[in-house]
């Protein structure tokens, strides 16, 4: 009988205690691996979560690139040239540059949808801005579908003027795109390849997440001071007070707690979605920009533009765990949960890949 009870004792503290082969993200180290150059000026950067990571450089470089998230290695570069007529827009006959600024991938991996801030071609001649409003009446833009199955731009989808930030959601019903000059929200059907709703938001729409059920979508109003929580079933709009200048959003894995940087005061702040109450705030550096969550959700990694920085913070108590020299303006940040690496979009011309160790 009392070997019996050391061994049910035993099994129970086995069963217990983590694999020594579990790593707690907060408890890591970032250090740098690797650094990208080349034909580049990310203004983001993604990952598949399934071996991929892409790169969209904006109208400096007027290209999508994609990388093998193990090796590194460059695996393609998709030119944004496209020709609308051959997608049913009749009225524009010649080749079209774009200027791609964000990119998500569909939860099936077969494609790459990628934001444009503009559009270059014949009868594009009011090219967006950074201060802007509807009023303004700048060109509108399109988004467009890359294929990863040949790496080629298979779809484009009109939507509004200097489009920022989209995301698919996990029953990859819709593609959701911030618009930042119309001050919307772009619903689009995966099933019918239509828009089908409009969402008004306010001043500069960014940063996008989807609950990991489809069915909310929160919206960073950046012009102002709330996030806008979209019900997916009907579309009806509620609001979270969060503070000014809201830029980026990251759900935690459970979905219990939202974080959003704060572009002006340089901070990350947390929200619980639970209790429907605010959480500890964090100063992280001079304009917090993207951030992204490890995939144990117990770590933030943060990308300071001013301070040229990149700060890791732990989520149980919003503490800077590190602050590292990652290159002049880093503005975007992937985890990519497969490697545990963490990669940024430097501005100027490069790309840096962490490890957490």
């Amino acid at each position: 009988m009392r070997y019996l009870t050391i061994l049910l004792i035993a099994s129970l503290c086995a069963i217990a205690t983590p694999a020594q082969s579990e790593v707690i993200s907060a408890d890591t180290k970032l250090s740098l691996i690797k650094t990208i150059t080349g034909n580049i000026s990310p203004k983001s950067v993604r990952s598949s979560g399934n071996g991929l990571v892409s790169a969209h450089n904006m109208m400096y470089r007027h290209s999508v690139t994609i990388y093998d998230a193990s090796t590194f290695e460059l695996i393609k570069t998709v030119p944004d040239s496209v020709q609308l007529s051959k997608f049913g827009y009749s009225k524009y006959a010649s080749i079209y540059k774009g200027a791609p600024v964000e990119g998500a991938y569909s939860p099936d991996g077969k494609y790459l949808y990628v934001t444009n801030y503009a559009m270059y071609g014949k009868g594009y001649n009011r090219e967006g801005h950074d201060t802007c409003s509807p009023a303004s009446n700048y060109d509108s833009s399109f988004l467009y579908r890359i294929n990863l199955s040949n790496y080629e731009i298979d779809n484009v989808y009109p939507v509004g003027s200097v489009p920022k930030v989209v995301e698919v959601t996990p029953d990859n019903k819709y593609v959701l795109v911030s618009n930042w000059c119309s001050y919307d929200l772009k619903v689009i059907s995966v099933a019918s390849q239509k828009l089908v709703k409009t969402i008004k938001i306010g001043r500069y729409p960014r940063g996008i997440a989807v609950s990991s059920d489809s069915k909310s979508a929160y919206v960073a109003e950046m012009g102002g001071s709330r996030i806008h929580v979209i019900d997916l079933e009907d579309f009806s709009v509620s609001y979270i007070p969060i503070g000014s200048n809201p830029r980026a959003i990251v759900l935690s894995p459970d979905n219990s707690m939202m974080y959003v940087t704060m572009n002006l005061s340089g901070k990350v702040s947390s929200w619980n979605l639970v209790t429907r109450k605010a959480g500890k705030s964090v100063k992280t550096g001079n304009a917090a920009r993207s951030l992204a969550i490890s995939s144990d959700g117990t770590a933030l990694f943060v990308v300071n533009f001013v301070s040229d920085t990149i700060s890791k913070v732990r989520t149980s108590d919003m503490k800077v765990l590190q602050t590292i020299k990652a290159c002049n303006e880093p503005i975007g940040i992937t985890y990519d949960t497969p490697t545990s690496r963490t990669w940024v979009a430097c501005y100027g011309g490069s790309i840096k890949i962490f490890d957490n160790k």
